[in-house]
């Protein structure tokens, strides 16, 4: 049986879809490999992520990944001291050029810095507005809806996860999986069931693990490489499966920038195990979702990352039936 990693790239900024976009196409395309792009698609904000100063392990994070190297002094004034540029507008060329070169496109967000600082207290008018805003500018550039949704930071609440059905979203890959135990599944939040498979971020991104335990960008994919090694990751066992699908989620303004050397490397070190590289809705279309579990979502902390992410949690209802696909 063919081993699976989807490649995921959340495109956060104006820099990130100008330079990194164009460049994760030509590497991808050298490998012959797929992979998903959600779009911001609209104002670029970033500046207004000072805010995070007194979020817990923020200035930890700063320190060890180089954010303003990353992102430079334009973008991160963008919606402070500079107007924040509307990247829909600005990049709905290259927005197409992606979908045409074969890759699949979806919704990260409307505004990236509104949505990650403001989801948490949303009320379900905020939450619905903001989705709705970024599907109707998806529709402006593409001529159809989105059918996939990544949420911004991996942040979500339950008015979020209830529009992941409602808006139709085939499937949707807004949260996160602790190594060796994340699986596609139907998330469940106060009991409810939402009828919109998700699948999470089964492993953890470079700027996590950049900086900690002697990790640095020329090794970093060495680290990575050894998460992947095995076959069976411990929760497929659980589940009496063959293998689970992993879901690597990069940055534009990351890995399609200063860390290209080191996610070229992760590429000719997963086409050597034997992994298959492929788009999440690869993985999504090869769903059994008569069998899939329910896992409860929660808000946690995962390792090297500030705040809390949207988490795959316990198990819910193991034998339950999964919800009818007409289910509203």
């Amino acid at each position: 049986m063919k081993k699976h990693l989807a490649l995921k790239v959340d495109v956060d900024t104006l820099k990130g879809t100008r330079g990194g976009v164009p460049q994760l196409i030509a590497l991808f395309k050298k490998y012959h490999v797929g992979a998903t792009f959600l779009f911001s698609l609209g104002p670029d904000h970033t500046g207004r992520a000072i805010k995070r100063v007194f979020r817990k392990g923020f200035f930890s994070k700063v320190k060890r990944t180089s954010v303003i190297s990353h992102y430079g002094f334009p973008t991160l004034l963008y919606g402070t001291v500079l107007p924040g540029p509307d990247i829909g507008n600005h990049c709905a060329d290259i927005m197409r050029k992606t979908k045409d070169e074969g890759f699949e496109v979806g919704i990260h967000c409307w505004d990236h810095v509104r949505w990650q600082d403001g989801i948490q207290k949303a009320s379900a008018e905020w939450t619905r507005h903001e989705m709705e805003r970024a599907q109707n500018r998806f529709c402006d550039i593409f001529k159809t809806p989105s059918k996939t949704h990544g949420a911004a930071g991996w942040q979500m609440n339950k008015h979020a996860l209830r529009l992941t059905q409602s808006m139709g979203f085939t499937y949707a890959s807004d949260g996160r999986a602790l190594p060796g135990t994340g699986v596609p599944h139907y998330p469940v939040v106060n009991a409810e069931i939402i009828d919109c498979p998700q699948l999470p971020t089964t492993l953890p991104t470079l700027d996590e693990l950049i900086g900690l335990n002697g990790t640095t960008e020329a090794n970093v994919h060495e680290t990575l490489l050894s998460l992947t090694r095995a076959d069976t990751p411990p929760m497929a066992t659980v589940l009496g499966l063959s293998h689970t699908p992993h879901v690597f989620t990069m940055h534009a303004e990351l890995e399609g920038m200063r860390l290209l050397a080191s996610l070229e490397a992760l590429i000719v070190g997963w086409q050597a195990q034997g992994y298959t590289l492929v788009a999440t809705e690869a993985i999504s279309a090869q769903l059994a979702r008569q069998h899939l579990p329910y896992f409860v979502a929660e808000q946690a902390e995962i390792p090297g990352r500030s705040g809390t992410v949207l988490l795959q949690g316990k198990a819910f209802l193991p034998d339950a039936e999964p919800p009818s696909p007409n289910a509203s």
